[in-house]
């Protein structure tokens, strides 16, 4: 089916007096080209929309290739305001993910902890001092009576800690977390080892010196050699590496690598009796208890052995993955309610910039607007088409911002070494947020062009 034409350019098509562009041109094209006359041919129905989203497109392009830095500038403010929302939201995305695999890696996916005061970040300085005065420190004979109590049922390992220097010859690898856990800490934590095994029972009841190191403990002493059946020095005693963990990454910027586990029997030789320890636990797998029947049945024993009163709350802290990726999401959701709104303040500023320029683009535009009006055009065909300019401008600003994002992502993915990446539903975001952005921004100049007298319009010079 041919395009629609006017008369004017139809006839002079025929008659070999006007260009192929000219022989091909619509109703919109030739209005905009200051034609006068009143004989053209007549569009209704979905074509006139379509013609005229056509001349607003174009109309918009034309004006961002004529003004290049003023476009520019128009479109600055959304591409902050769009590139920075989804930047922040991919960014959260990330960092929550990170922070919930890391805490998986380190603290198990199905265990839980004991201890006299695990949750500091949630309390205030003066809970903290309440919570120490009213829960009592859980010591080795209360991990006894556990394993006692529950030992059929439930795995335990203590977890003790210090920071000492390793030694090797004349090599020293400083400020090294030890940590003295129980054998069954490789099935509490899922640890997976790349290199050798873990401890055994036997190892643990005869104090043997032996170590699972971290992967930075193993890049300082062997990075060259084989780990296994070489000795570390730690706390002036030998130690057998028998182990080495899987590479862990950092977790709120601490390396989880520069580590060694030795059996929690020799930690107590090289440092003491510990009289408030932290225990990790966790349900036999061939018990068939839940993570929360677990957890019920150690609060249990262990509210029996601290003699707490009905209807009073633990005298010990625990803490569960549930708690701790609730405390994360807390966090992330303080960042987001602390940074969304500086965002939206540069949609707003962006928002204010496209609508001034409109209303620069329709003072420029008065005349032709009234050749338009004079000739047919009417209020919706005008109230649409600045619409969609600056429906178009406000888009084109998201789609920069949008790359742009993706863009700064990556980059931060391989800086960080955490991934960040703009999934469907930020793209799908950026749309709906510059399209937004538009239809607001624009609406007071497209109803200011489309109310305009065509009489005073043809006046202005």
């Amino acid at each position: 089916m041919a395009r629609p034409r006017c008369r004017i350019c139809a006839r002079a098509a025929e008659g070999g007096a006007a260009s192929r562009r000219a022989s091909q041109c619509t109703l919109a094209f030739c209005i905009l080209a200051g034609r006068r006359e009143s004989n053209h041919v007549e569009i209704e129905g979905p074509m006139r929309f379509l013609y005229t989203v056509q001349t607003a497109a174009a109309l918009a392009f034309a004006s961002l290739r004529a003004h290049k830095l003023r476009s520019f500038l128009t479109l600055l403010g959304v591409i902050i305001g769009v590139g920075s929302v989804v930047l922040v939201g991919a960014a959260i995305d990330g960092l929550g993910n990170y922070a919930e695999q890391s805490t998986s890696k380190v603290l198990g996916s199905e265990s839980f902890q004991v201890g006299q005061l695990l949750q500091r970040g949630r309390l205030s300085r003066r809970e903290r001092i309440e919570k120490l005065r009213y829960n009592k420190p859980i010591r080795e004979e209360d991990y006894q009576y556990l394993k006692t109590v529950t030992g059929e049922q439930i795995l335990y390992s203590p977890y003790r800690f210090r920071v000492e220097d390793l030694k090797r010859d004349n090599r020293i690898l400083e400020a090294t977390n030890i940590v003295g856990v129980s054998s069954e800490m490789a099935e509490i934590r899922d640890f997976s080892l790349s290199e050798g095994r873990f401890f055994t029972p036997q190892e643990e009841a005869a104090r043997s010196p032996v170590a699972i190191i971290g992967e930075d403990v193993r890049q300082f002493f062997f990075a060259d050699v084989t780990p296994l059946g070489q000795t570390l020095r730690i706390s002036g005693m030998d130690f057998t590496v028998i182990g080495v963990q899987e590479k862990i990454g950092s977790v709120g910027g601490q390396s989880q690598d520069n580590v060694a586990f030795i059996p929690a029997t020799v930690f107590g030789r090289l440092y003491g009796p510990e009289r408030n320890m932290v225990l990790f636990a966790r349900a036999r797998p061939e018990s068939g208890l839940t993570l929360e029947e677990a957890l019920d049945l150690t609060r249990a024993a262990l509210r029996t052995r601290y003699k707490a009163q009905p209807g009073k709350p633990d005298n010990f802290d625990t803490l569960t993955p549930d708690a701790i990726r609730e405390f994360i999401e807390r966090i992330l959701g303080i960042i987001t309610a602390a940074v969304v709104p500086v965002t939206a303040i540069s949609l707003v500023v962006g928002g204010v910039v496209i609508m001034n320029i409109m209303l620069v683009s329709v003072t420029e535009r008065t005349r032709e607007i009234g050749i338009r009006k004079s000739i047919g055009a009417r209020q919706s065909d005008l109230l649409l088409q600045f619409l969609l300019e600056a429906v178009f401008l406000a888009v084109t600003g998201g789609m920069i911002g949008l790359i742009g994002a993706a863009v700064a992502a990556k980059i931060g993915s391989l800086i960080a070494g955490v991934e960040l990446r703009v999934t469907l539903p930020y793209i799908l975001l950026a749309l709906v947020v510059s399209t937004l952005t538009g239809i607001l921004s624009g609406m007071y100049p497209a109803r200011k062009a489309a109310r305009m007298d065509p009489v005073e319009a043809l006046r202005a010079e």
